[in-house]
């Protein structure tokens, strides 16, 4: 089998792996890395594709892959769910930075007709492969894979969670012997805070804020984060309004409709229940004046409904912004976190508002990836993606220096030979 690693090498966005074996070629994931302009992988020529697997959603793992249905109908394969949801996010994708796009929505189209839905537990032919799909744990409707030819087994975590959390059950790590892991390593170099004295902080911190009469504005991802945090509220018996806005709104109706993707649908269901959505600007403007929380996208205050919220919010003391994601450098979330302040039409403006932090992230972190890796059988290639260069460089030496394994970081454009 031969590897060929076209991006998500050594950074962290536009994924994408090439496996070939005998005449087939599949590719594993085929996303997009988002600066002001949308980087792409490497290119491969369509023609050669016989197949591309979304391991989940995020536009970092599937924003690429309708650039292969511009003139051919290739199979493409991911969860129902996965396929729900990138519809959302490519057809917001599109509307934010269409202008920078090779493809459009006719090719987003063609691509979901081409869809062919599998599950955890599922193993399917596709061409010279055997191809088995397993849980990731990562965000709603995300997968492992594992394929298998001419003797060999690879695994590709996509981007893996060794932990439950309230939305999601764990990653499968029953892997069996490996001749080959591709293993992710955005955290690699950190260890989470313990997440139920984070759920209890954050729920008490949003508590205090609506106590004393402000608003607390939860900046969230519209696919995964969102949904964990009015679970956690829901979980810590939090008595007061929740609201929720933006794209977050219609990844819920699509999770609603796939209950077993998730490890406490009962509770996704009744924290939906209780939370209120908004709809419309008149209810954007009345919802921002009130003691409640207010989950929005953007999750980094790239657009999305957060950035109007953020903007009322900021000015008073009483109210409070906590951020639950990690802030790429460079965007608005992250400045606010480092100065403090946000910008009004251009200009930097200080933030009034109590600001707050909390890493509830959807990655393993470095103890996490570690279980993994100690979870595999065999003696394996290991080839490290998914981390800023400092990650990969130095989760590839520990599992040659502990585990004993041959381990490598390699970099976009490199094959290699299984």
């Amino acid at each position: 089998m031969k590897l060929r690693f076209l991006g998500g090498t050594r950074e962290v966005g536009r994924s994408a792996i090439a496996v070939s074996s005998g005449n087939t070629t599949l590719l594993l994931d085929y996303g997009v890395l988002i600066n002001r302009e949308p980087e792409f992988p490497l290119h491969i020529p369509p023609k050669e594709v016989a197949g591309i697997i979304l391991t989940h959603a995020h536009l970092d793992h599937s924003g690429g892959a309708p650039i292969f249905h511009i003139r051919r109908r290739i199979p493409v394969y991911a969860t129902r769910l996965t396929f729900e949801l990138t519809r959302i996010l490519i057809k917001d994708f599109l509307k934010l930075s269409g202008y920078y796009l090779p493809y459009e929505y006719a090719e987003l189209e063609s691509m979901l007709r081409s869809a062919v839905p599998v599950e955890c537990g599922e193993t399917l032919r596709i061409g010279d492969f055997k191809v088995t799909f397993i849980e990731a744990g990562h965000i709603p409707g995300s997968i492992q894979v594992i394929l298998e030819a001419e003797g060999k087994r690879i695994l590709y975590t996509g981007d893996v969670n060794a932990y439950e959390t309230r939305l999601l059950r764990a990653a499968d790590t029953d892997y069996g012997e490996l001749s080959a892991v591709i293993v992710e390593s955005t955290y690699a170099n950190e260890e989470h805070p313990e997440r139920l004295k984070l759920e209890e902080e954050f729920v008490g911190r949003v508590r205090e804020v609506v106590e004393r009469g402000g608003t607390a504005l939860i900046p969230a991802f519209s696919v995964g984060r969102s949904q964990e945090v009015i679970c956690i509220l829901e979980s810590h018996g939090f008595e007061y309004p929740v609201f929720m806005d933006g794209l977050a709104l219609e990844a819920n109706e699509a999770m609603l409709n796939h209950p077993k993707y998730f490890k406490d649908y009962d509770l996704l269901r009744k924290a939906l229940e209780k939370t209120r959505w908004i709809n419309c600007w008149r209810e954007r403007r009345q919802t921002v004046k009130k003691p409640c929380a207010i989950v929005s996208p953007a999750g980094m205050l790239v657009g999305g409904a957060a950035a109007f919220y953020v903007e009322k919010v900021a000015k008073n003391p009483r109210n409070a912004i906590f951020l639950v994601s990690y802030q790429i450098p460079g965007t608005p979330g992250r400045f606010l976190l480092e100065e403090k302040k946000i910008y009004v039409n251009g200009k930097p403006k200080p933030v009034e508002a109590e600001l707050g932090y909390f890493h509830f992230s959807s990655h393993a972190d470095g103890a996490g990836l570690r279980k993994i890796m100690k979870a595999v059988k065999g003696n394996p290639k290991v080839f490290v993606v998914h981390g800023n260069r400092e990650n990969c460089l130095q989760f590839s030496e520990w599992i040659r220096d502990e585990l004993g394994f041959w381990a490598e970081a390699p970099e976009a454009g490199e094959t290699y030979t299984i």
